[in-house]
């Protein structure tokens, strides 16, 4: 697959990226490399392949999830601008 100029600057304008005259038929290449990428990678064989997230295997350690309190309100309030109580006290954002 092959792209115009008036993709390039389609594409650029999607993006909002401004690109001058004179880069146009250099981002045409690289648009068409990256395309013929895509076609290549598309003939592979895939069935059976398990998705990954990462190129190494990695077990994410799960905790409980449980509601608590943190235990510790002094500390977490220590360098609090004010507080009430137990409680941060913000300003109010809405009206």
């Amino acid at each position: 697959m092959s792209v115009d100029e008036s993709t390039v600057r389609r594409v650029a304008k999607l993006a909002r990226i401004a690109v001058e005259d004179h880069e146009v038929a250099k981002l045409k290449g690289e648009l068409d490399a990256i395309l013929a990428f895509v076609e290549e990678l598309s003939e592979l064989d895939v069935d059976g392949v398990e998705p990954m997230t990462g190129v190494t295997p990695v077990s994410i350690r799960l905790r409980e999830d449980a509601v608590t309190d943190g235990e510790n309100a002094e500390r977490v309030l220590q360098n609090a601008p004010a507080r009430e109580g137990d409680f941060f006290v913000v300003p109010k954002v809405v009206e």
